[in-house]
């Protein structure tokens, strides 16, 4: 599990790598489910959890980013 505080000190282009990563394993993880290969079953749980956290932070950026009317 990565904590937020992690996340946030990251820059915009390490969190895309991230982000990048953490899809891959998900895939990888959804295939070993469905093909009963899967033991650590919270993992998946975990990765979902942590690609919602990356990407609330970007959007926090670039909320924070864009001007205000």
């Amino acid at each position: 599990m990565t904590k937020p505080a992690d996340i946030r000190v990251k820059s915009a282009d390490e969190l895309g790598a991230l982000l990048i990563d953490l899809r891959k394993e998900q895939f990888n993880l959804r295939f070993q489910q469905a093909t009963g290969q899967l033991e650590k079953t919270g993992r998946a749980v975990q990765v979902r959890r942590d690609i919602a956290r990356v990407k609330t932070i970007l959007a926090e950026r670039l909320r924070a980013a864009a001007p205000k009317a």
